[in-house]
């Protein structure tokens, strides 16, 4: 098929689409009027060695116990291809000042290419229908840069994303179209500006830590960080218990990389059915997020007239391109052997052949494989993208259809993304954004690529964005490196980072000096004052220690709670020192421990067959302060499967005759110093 005729039955597609847009319109004003309406520190700062010719560590100590980790990639950007070493990546770990794991609290996390816009970029940005980039932030602010997250009020956000919500719905939305438009434009592309740059944190640690270079964190808190940064995107995912987040992730690494693999067949055995040339570019860490597809110049000739599917590849047809007999653009020679596989120039009966680069697709894609970069039609993958858009901003500010208002034209939209998803036609597929922040990535890492050939796809997917926020890829080199400056000196004032982490602290102590009453007024003034009221109890000498106490207590207690729902019997699983050395910690501050504690500890006295283990589940249970730990010794003690002798002891416990088991209490301790040590 040619290109022309491709164009004609897109153009069909697309008409009907609207079509049955404006029909499912219609149909729901008629239903509407069925209906009433609805109302209206300087050189201390310590470098690893490199672990690896990509990534570098940088961790700065911060006055009032903290730590800045930064990582630095190196990376190929400017024309004269010199590799530099960028900052990407810092987080900010609060360590109270020790060297104890178990008090340490993550702060936020600072994409470095994540900037304030500028007014120019504000003002595009609220500009409806407006799907250009209209210039680059070229000097970022000497204030401080913005985090894109506080991991330790994941929370915010989720009401800070109600609030706007609600003041949208009900305040922008009554001024008119202009005003209605703008405010969601804005809103989105600021949204999707965070978003992007958080899926390149995400893939920078991720890559960080499958390189294995020197522990920047540890097993949880790599579960915790990128828990919460893929959970930005769900509404309520501020939410989520830390116990589920290692659960989360390795669900979504998972599913991502079934998506992965189910694109990287389809578009192979695509590339091959058309007699076309199928290559994965590959991060660092081996895996395969993007790929190139080529045809080889020898073969323009030979297939012309051959029948051209496409399906799934949303380019044009080669075989009928009369541009590609005469190329201006990039080549590449390859050698090949006589079933055409890519061999050494060296190898015997190997022949030279010049390819063409036809296209560049995302593999990480829910759907169909995401064309990226179209060789010969710069604008093709932008026209797709946009046709989501379109939709959207059509259906939302100038229709005004809503979820359930229109009902009708929403399930028109569902059929109609089923059978273009069938057919393989990306038409109002979801968003590029995953994919294209992931390859901006890749371009500054991949050192196999040719420095010409990665300049044609920087310039043509600097194309593709949709955001007026945007910036290009060599600006956000320049900005990372202005910004990171900026965020070191900001750690070095006495009246900067060490503050902030000050009044954090003090805000840290507001769940234990209030009860849930009050939490929620305060809240509710922070989200009203737009974020600038934050209630925050006044310093104490013995704040730290409090603080260091209740952190203490939630990792132990979290600890358990893994343990407790990991398997029936924990005693070939986990280290049972270990756990007792948990379970001993919290009998010794029962009075902290909450409900998670006694629920957990219940738990693994059931799931375990060690004595020595369940005594210290019992002495732990005795020791809490609370109704529902008597409750469940009384439990406890009507089981009918645990020994009589148990079963007296359980009784001495509920009576105040039993006595602390002080054998079992050092061993836990002893355990507990070897490994704060060892760390």
């Amino acid at each position: 098929m040619s290109c022309g005729k491709q164009r004609v039955r897109n153009s069909y597609v697309r008409l009907i689409f609207f079509l049955l847009l404006f029909l499912a319109a219609s149909l729901n004003s008629t239903l509407r009027g069925q209906s009433s309406p609805p109302p209206t520190q300087d050189s201390t700062a310590t470098q690893s060695n490199a672990t690896s010719d990509i990534f570098r560590l940088e961790k700065l100590p911060v006055d009032g116990g903290a730590e800045l980790i930064t990582v630095h990639g190196r990376l190929n950007v400017d024309k004269s291809e010199e590799q530099k070493w960028i900052p990407l990546v810092s987080v900010l770990r609060d360590t109270l000042g020790d060297s104890n794991p178990e008090n340490d609290r993550l702060r936020y996390v600072w994409p470095l290419t994540y900037t304030r816009p500028t007014m120019k970029q504000r003002i595009s940005g609220s500009i409806p229908f407006l799907y250009t980039r209209m210039g680059n932030n070229k000097k970022a602010s000497d204030k401080a840069p913005p985090p894109v997250m506080d991991l330790a009020a994941p929370e915010k956000q989720v009401w800070e994303k109600i609030f706007w919500t609600a003041l949208q719905n009900i305040l922008l939305d009554t001024y008119g179209l202009p005003i209605k438009a703008s405010s969601h434009s804005y809103r989105r592309n600021l949204n999707d500006y965070r978003k992007s740059h958080i899926i390149r944190a995400l893939s920078v640690l991720s890559l960080y830590q499958a390189l294995k270079g020197p522990a920047a964190f540890s097993e949880s808190e790599v579960a915790e960080i990128q828990g919460r940064l893929l959970l930005t995107d769900k509404t309520f995912g501020g939410l989520i218990d830390d116990l589920h987040l290692q659960r989360y992730y390795e669900k979504q690494l998972t599913g991502a990389r079934d998506e992965r693999g189910h694109n990287w067949e389809l578009l192979r055995q695509q590339a091959e059915a058309e007699s076309l040339y199928f290559e994965p570019l590959q991060m660092p860490d081996g895996s395969a997020t993007h790929a190139l597809l080529w045809v080889a110049k020898r073969d323009l000739a030979a297939n012309q007239g051959k029948r051209y599917g496409g399906r799934f590849l949303n380019i044009c047809d080669p075989w009928t391109d009369k541009r590609l007999l005469h190329w201006p653009g990039y080549t590449e020679t390859r050698y090949l052997d006589s079933e055409s596989r890519p061999v050494a120039p060296d190898t015997p009966g190997a022949e030279a052949v010049e390819m063409i680069p036809l296209a560049l697709y995302g593999l990480d894609n829910p759907k169909i494989p995401m064309l990226l970069v179209d060789f010969r039609d710069t604008l093709n993958p932008k026209k797709r993208e946009m046709s989501r858009r379109v939709l959207d901003d059509v259906a939302r500010n100038v229709i005004n259809l809503s979820g359930f208002a229109g009902l009708s034209f929403f399930l028109g939209r569902t059929v109609f993304d089923v059978v273009t998803g069938r057919l393989g036609m990306d038409i109002n597929q979801p968003s590029r954004l995953r994919t294209y922040s992931q390859l901006k990535l890749l371009l500054a890492l991949n050192e196999s690529l040719d420095p010409k050939l990665r300049e044609q796809i920087d310039h043509r997917l600097e194309k593709v964005s949709l955001n007026p926020l945007e910036n290009d890829l060599n600006v956000e080199v320049s900005l990372a490196t202005e910004q990171y400056k900026a965020l070191r000196d900001y750690a070095r004032r006495p009246g900067g980072l060490t503050a902030k982490l000050d009044r954090d602290r003090r805000a840290e102590l507001v769940p234990l000096e209030h009860g849930l009453p009050a939490q929620v007024m305060f809240r509710v003034a922070n989200i009203l004052s737009f974020g600038k009221y934050i209630h925050r109890e006044s310093a104490t000498p013995g704040m730290v220690e409090e603080l260091s106490l209740t952190r203490r207590v939630a990792y132990h207690t979290k600890f358990l709670r893994q343990v407790a729902r990991s398997t029936p019997r924990i005693d070939v699983v986990w280290d049972l020192n270990e756990v007792k050395r948990s379970l001993q910690f919290i009998a010794e501050n029962g009075s902290e421990a909450d409900t998670h504690a006694i629920v957990a500890v219940a738990r693994i006295f059931t799931q375990t067959e060690d004595n020595e283990t369940r005594l210290a589940c019992l002495e732990s249970l005795s020791r809490i302060p609370h109704r529902k730990a008597k409750d469940e010794l009384l439990r406890l003690a009507q089981d009918k499967s645990i020994t009589p002798a148990l079963k007296d002891t359980i009784s001495a416990y509920l009576n105040g005759s039993a006595k602390p088991e002080e054998p079992l209490a050092a061993s836990g301790t002893n355990a507990g110093s070897n490994r704060v040590e060892q760390r």
